[in-house]
């Protein structure tokens, strides 16, 4: 049964974070970021107040990669994007359901952040990290954990900003719903990491023992592929079966550039390791190409879409070009990947396959990771990217107090290993139960406020356009 409230505050936090080695994708290389955390408190109708929590490394140069911006510019517009949705979501006074509230804020939050030249993708993430936060209080206010408010619609999602679905199909899909015990972790090969030997993709002090794997492309056929060929003489080593999904981050120029590289998977022996256990690859072309170029005889292959999932119509748009699949990450908005995977299971019930994927944005040890990974659980995700766990050392420069208490609450989910809490990843899995439990949003617990500063203060941008 959807629940009613109001915003009364929302404060945002950070803390430095320290990648434990480069990580290179698309044209950039992260060595450091921040990690965001916002935190909510509303009033919900007939329950009082509550507190929420959510989390999220600002990844620099991923939602608005133009080159003219540097990755500095890159997080300002983030930070806009969450200042103008503060103002946005503080203004509505009355009470409403959870979605209800983002579905009145994010057409403002778009139009407020193009004048000041912040692009859709990077618009969104404003409410994207405010709705895990509301969601959190909610269900906390309810006392529900994430799974058994989600399949009661505790949030009131509807499909007034989806026509091509109705009411009745988004509740359905929710309430069918069958949490998965174990989501399969995909491991990042990034542009710059080891290929072969120690620290290699083979070696599984490197790897956590996971089945799946996630390979980066440059844009460059012939680089892509002699370094394909290397990764799948690599993978060929494992004594188990493997997949691969490959990513460009949006680094193949066209359709031509991306036929050569169709050619070479079809044609070189030496990548029949990766072209026979390839599952999908994600988000090839920049978003405005995309927009522009059917795929044609390509869309024989599976493609999905990640940058290009900028707004509500984005799925439906690319179901037209071609494409099979989207992206989940939480970043982009937890609403969105619910209505998509719902667009996912009814288009795949005429016969044909649609589908969503787990694509990890960096996402931290503590709330981010475990909101995201709930929300994958949720909507039936069977493998996700998890970047993060190798990427950083395990909950970073987390106060020790911090990261223990979240080994404590969610001890299926963390271990301590060389010093630090870090995944526990099973079997190649990471475990679901405890955040199942739990009552809010896939935690039980919050993080420690007095131990991070007030989020940097963004610069305010003017559009182009106004410059003239």
């Amino acid at each position: 049964m959807p629940l009613r409230l109001k915003v009364n505050d929302i404060a945002f936090f950070e803390r430095p974070l320290v990648f434990a080695r480069p990580f290179r994708f698309g044209a950039v290389t992260i060595t450091a970021s921040t990690q965001l955390f916002v935190r909510v408190e509303i009033e919900v109708e007939g329950k009082g107040r509550a507190t929420g929590a959510s989390a999220e490394m600002l990844a620099p140069k991923w939602f608005d990669k133009r080159p003219h911006l540097t990755e500095a510019q890159s997080l300002d517009g983030l930070r806009r994007s969450l200042a103008i949705a503060r103002e946005l979501y503080l203004a509505n006074r009355d009470f409403e359901t959870a979605f209800g509230l983002h579905a009145l804020c994010i057409g403002p939050q778009v139009a407020a952040c193009a004048a000041e030249d912040i692009p859709p993708l990077a618009a969104g993430f404003g409410p994207a990290e405010i709705d895990k936060a509301i969601l959190d209080a909610l269900l906390r206010a309810a006392g529900a954990s994430f799974f058994d408010g989600m399949a009661g619609n505790i949030a009131g999602i509807d499909a007034r900003l989806t026509p091509d679905l109705d009411d009745a199909a988004i509740a359905r899909f929710l309430a069918t719903r069958q949490r998965l015990d174990r989501v399969a972790v995909r491991h990042t090969v990034g542009m710059d990491d080891t290929v072969e030997g120690e620290g290699g993709v083979a070696d599984r002090n490197e790897n956590a023992g996971a089945r799946y794997f996630k390979l980066k492309l440059n844009g460059d056929p012939a680089h892509d592929a002699a370094r394909l060929a290397r990764i799948g003489g690599e993978l060929a080593k494992l004594p188990y079966a493997i997949k691969v999904t490959l990513d460009a981050n949006e680094q193949y120029a066209d359709l031509a550039a991306l036929n050569a590289l169709a050619e070479r998977l079809d044609h070189e022996p030496a990548l029949r390791p990766i072209t026979a256990n390839l599952l999908y690859i994600e988000q090839p072309m920049p978003r405005d190409i995309t927009r522009a170029s059917p795929l044609g005889p390509l869309a024989a292959r599976s493609f999905i879409i990640d940058e290009a999932d900028d707004s509500y119509d984005a799925f439906p748009q690319a179901r037209a070009l071609g494409y099979r699949g989207i992206s989940s990450k939480s970043c982009k908005g937890i609403y969105k990947s619910i209505i998509n995977a719902t667009r996912a299971a009814a288009w795949s019930a005429d016969g044909d396959r649609y589908f969503i994927s787990g694509e990890d944005l960096t996402c931290q040890a503590g709330l981010g990771v475990q909101q995201d990974l709930a929300l994958g659980a949720l909507i039936g995700v069977p493998h996700a990217e998890r970047n993060g766990h190798h990427y950083v050392d395990g909950f970073a420069d987390t106060p020790v107090d911090e990261a223990d208490a979240f080994l404590t609450a969610h001890s299926d989910l963390y271990a301590r290993a060389g010093g630090k809490v870090r995944l526990a990843i099973h079997d190649g899995d990471l475990l679901t139960g405890s955040i199942a439990a739990a009552a809010g949003f896939a935690s039980s617990i919050h993080p420690d406020w007095s131990t991070m500063q007030p989020l940097k203060r963004p610069t305010p941008r003017v559009s182009q356009e106004q410059t003239v």
